[in-house]
């Protein structure tokens, strides 16, 4: 049985490879989340095949980030294939802005914070003011809570700090950086393991290579799910 705390993140080339892990996965999952990366690659036509055709949920993990005017645009005819999820950069004008497109809709805006693949010096290299990375990203969610996010992207380091905040009650907590116990954590440098995430404060992790990479990916997502039903 699945559970869909558990959003598989099908980082794969293209629909041909994403549908196929999806089969391979078959009723282990029903939340899958689609990147950046593949959206060359059929990732719109992915998305639709698993929401109109399986049932699927599923997150649209774009990160969306321009002016006001573009981004309200972008929403609007991303919301058209009733998808679930849809991520923007946390800057209170693109939260504004995403919250316009989607009017009428049941997706969900996430924001995002600070990358879970960025530390401090990378913040100190892209000029990013000085400070505790945890501090700016609570910041940075409470902004975008307020601004009318649905929920944030965070670090599983930062879940229980914005889960703390005011403007997160009946928000939604999304997690990346997730890796199982034995895992390699890969270019992630903020991670925890599943349990841990969602003592934390989290709704729903994102889970990866540890589950597309395996041998056997109904497996690895069926552990991760044995972990999250013990809490």
């Amino acid at each position: 049985m699945s559970d869909d705390r558990l959003i598989v993140a099908l980082d794969v080339p293209n629909v041909v490879h994403g549908l196929d892990l999806a089969k391979r996965i078959g009723d282990a999952a029903s939340f899958y989340k689609i990147g950046l990366g593949m959206l060359t690659g059929g990732g719109f036509a992915l998305a639709n095949e698993l929401k109109q055709e399986q049932g699927k949920r599923v997150f649209l993990d774009m990160k969306l980030f321009d002016i006001g005017a573009t981004i309200e645009a972008a929403v609007r005819g991303i919301a058209q294939y009733d998808l679930d999820f849809l991520t923007v950069h946390g800057d209170p004008q693109v939260v504004r802005a995403a919250q316009e497109g989607k009017r009428g809709t049941g997706l969900k805006i996430l924001a995002v914070t600070i990358l879970t693949s960025l530390d401090r010096k990378d913040l100190d290299d892209n000029c990013i003011k000085p400070g505790d990375i945890h501090a700016i990203t609570l910041e940075r969610a409470a902004r975008a809570l307020e601004a009318g996010a649905d929920g944030i992207i965070a670090s599983p380091q930062e879940a229980a700090l914005i889960r703390a905040l005011p403007e997160a009650a009946g928000k939604l907590i999304v997690t990346p950086g997730i890796r199982p116990a034995g895992s390699a954590s890969g270019d992630q440098k903020r991670i925890a393991t599943p349990a841990q995430a969602i003592r934390d404060g989290a709704d729903h992790i994102v889970v990866g290579r540890p589950i597309w990479q395996d041998a056997d990916p109904a497996r690895a997502a069926r552990a991760v799910i044995a972990e999250l039903s013990a809490h």
